[in-house]
């Protein structure tokens, strides 16, 4: 499906929203007013009436070199301007304002108006201009984004002191996604669709939310492959505010999304009114796959296929969270590919749209997270108190990204820690909560409850764990005991519980590895950690040392009939942790065509057919 084309001469210009495409709309990055306001106190001082100090390049953050600006201190909170004309040419139409995502509490004025408050760094929101600001009209956009350090809230690996220690790095203020303006019709429009492939039926189920129900309106839906129409669909859009659709597949057309066949259809979504003439419309597509849980497996279109994930982090040296070029994101893709793996834990970050969209076309398999890092209360055995807040980013998170095929499981939280005592505590409540959401919202995925650590919910659908045990023959005795429905739980220091019990869920290790590996360092003597290159374990002397332990590691997995996957960690080195098969900028710092022969050999829950 092409995407429209628009301005070319801003950063990010490339459409947003791959799986809701509306042909006309603005990209508003670039040059923007910009004013830190460091003691939060900007409103009191006019900057919401007077013009910033400054200027920074939108969507990079101000910590960011790409920004402009580069500025790495603490900020509590930044002020952004920017004026804009309304094209005159979409008189008639109503205006949305979209935000991709902005760090972390966002306040949005258009022409003095707040038009839109919104909590979390991660998630999408839209503000409507409706009386505000109409085609032809000039808007001047203010938006004022909070972000302090101090406090519990979702942020991911952004480090709450000065500098980048440990696994957190320098943090993400403000704008980081793209910001764009789209007109839409004024009387009812389509919103986001869900699509969820049923390749049980060879069909998908499409349900196609409206603005409002007017007599006589039909929405409808066009699927459509390299040969033409497949198939098409019509449902009364006057009753429901979110019809459904069925597209039933003929079985000559029917082809299965998979690593090996990342074929997409083309959706066509249409509104119509009494007439049959078309009020709204938008092009979509869709991936026709199952996932599904037996035993201890977990199956791609009925088969068993094991998951090579890599854990990335999606920070870049010039971007920090956002990614310099569209480019980048599919060379993080291929990166993965060329080193065997197929597939990713998109880790602690909500990653942008388009590296899904990428994922959908090359075939690479993703595991959906949330950056929940930085509820720790620091309380005895109350010690992670993730709020309200939480779930509802989470919920805007699977909103958003449903209808991607490349996603085949969802993680809300990962590595909470609490000792598992006999209060019910406020993780309890949330993890569950999270749960169940996800659950709720798309129960056609497996969920983990949390990856690694602390599973709270006894009827999670997957459970694993995390263990960086550098010697292959130690690491083996860890994970030996699966088969017995003895698996390799993590728990606290002192041993303490931190999990309800394993009840013989599909299991994977989904960290591990971490292999210190700092080519400029490998002749020095070895240490557990040091301020500028730190990994997981005593650091390999050489490269040939650092494959025949990643070999050894990966061997202990794939020959374990119950393991239906790993994830190792990880993609890129990310400023001081130097644990990456690439560097931070992306090159090579091993041959990775040894790590690709190394994971690519058959796994031994591959090779068993799943009973009947």
């Amino acid at each position: 499906m092409p995407l429209p084309a628009n301005r070319t001469d801003v950063p990010r210009p490339e459409y947003p929203r791959p799986q809701f495409v509306r042909d006309e709309w603005l990209n508003l990055n670039g040059r923007w007013q910009f004013e830190a306001d460091r003691g939060d106190s900007g409103l009191e001082r006019g900057l919401r009436e007077r013009e910033p100090a400054g200027e920074i390049t939108v969507p990079f953050c101000p910590e960011s070199e790409l920004s402009g600006v580069g500025e790495t201190d603490f900020l509590e909170a930044v002020w952004y301007r920017h004026t804009v004309t309304v094209p005159a040419e979409w008189a008639g139409s109503d205006v949305l304002l979209h935000f991709g995502a902005v760090d972390h509490d966002a306040t949005v004025w258009v022409n003095g108006t707040e038009v839109a408050r919104h909590r979390g760094g991660f998630t999408p929101f839209t503000a409507e201009l409706r009386g505000v600001a109409a085609p032809g009209d000039e808007a001047v956009i203010v938006v004022r984004a909070r972000d302090s350090r101090h406090g519990l809230q979702a942020r991911g690996k952004q480090a709450t002191w000065y500098a980048n220690t440990h696994c957190h790095y320098t943090r993400t203020t403000g704008i980081w996604q793209t910001v764009w303006l789209e007109p839409v019709p004024a009387a009812v429009r389509l919103k986001r669709p869900r699509v969820t492939p049923d390749l049980g039926s060879g069909a998908f189920h499409v349900e196609l939310p409206v603005t409002a129900n007017l007599p006589g309106h039909q929405v409808r839906a066009v699927l459509s492959d390299a040969r033409g129409e497949v198939v098409s669909a019509a449902a009364r859009a006057d009753l429901d505010l979110a019809p459904k659709l069925v597209l039933t597949v003929p079985e000559d057309r029917v082809r299965p999304w998979s690593p090996a066949d990342p074929h997409l259809y083309d959706l066509r979504l249409e509104l119509l009114d009494a007439e049959g003439a078309v009020v709204d419309a938008a092009g979509s597509y869709a991936g026709l796959r199952s996932v599904a849980l037996h035993g201890k497996r977990v199956l791609l279109n009925g088969e068993p296929l094991f998951q090579r994930l890599v854990l990335d982090q999606g920070y870049y040296p010039d971007g920090l969270m956002t990614a310099p070029t569209d480019a980048d994101l599919v060379r993080d893709i291929e990166l993965g590919i060329r080193a065997g793996f197929n597939g990713a834990r998109l880790h602690q970050k909500v990653f942008e749209e388009r590296y899904l969209y990428h994922a959908d076309r090359l075939g690479y398999l993703v595991w959906g997270e949330f950056g929940d890092w930085g509820c720790e209360s620091g309380v005895r055995d109350d010690n992670q108190r993730p709020d309200a807040s939480y779930v509802a980013q989470w919920l805007e998170a699977l909103e958003r990204d449903h209808s991607h095929p490349s996603i085949i499981g969802w993680c809300p939280l990962n590595e909470t820690y609490q000792h598992l005592h006999d209060r019910i505590t406020q993780l309890d409540d949330v993890t569950r909560a999270m749960f169940l959401a996800t659950k709720l919202a798309d129960p056609s995925r497996p969920v983990i409850d949390a990856s690694g650590y602390a599973h709270r919910v006894a009827e999670t659908d997957v459970y694993d764990s995390h263990c960086y045990e550098q010697d292959p023959r130690a690491f083996a005795k860890t994970m030996a005991g699966l088969a017995e429905d003895r698996p390799y739980v993590n728990a606290g220091p002192d041993g303490r519980t931190w999990s309800l019990p394993y009840r013989g869920q599909p299991y994977f290790c989904s960290e591990f590895g971490g292999i210190w590996w700092d080519p400029a360092a490998a002749a020095t003597a070895a240490g557990d950690e040091t301020g500028s290159s730190w990994g997981y374990g005593e650091r390999p002397r050489s490269a040939t040392e650092f494959t025949e332990r990643f070999t050894g590691l990966v061997d202990v997995l794939l020959d374990d009939p119950d393991m239906f996957g790993y994830c190792y960690t990880q993609l890129t080195d990310v400023f001081q942790e130097r644990n990456g098969v690439y560097a931070f900028d992306r090159s090579e710092k091993l041959d990775t065509a040894v790590l690709h022969r190394a994971q690519t050999r058959p796994a031994a829950s591959e090779s068993r057919t799943p009973a009947p």
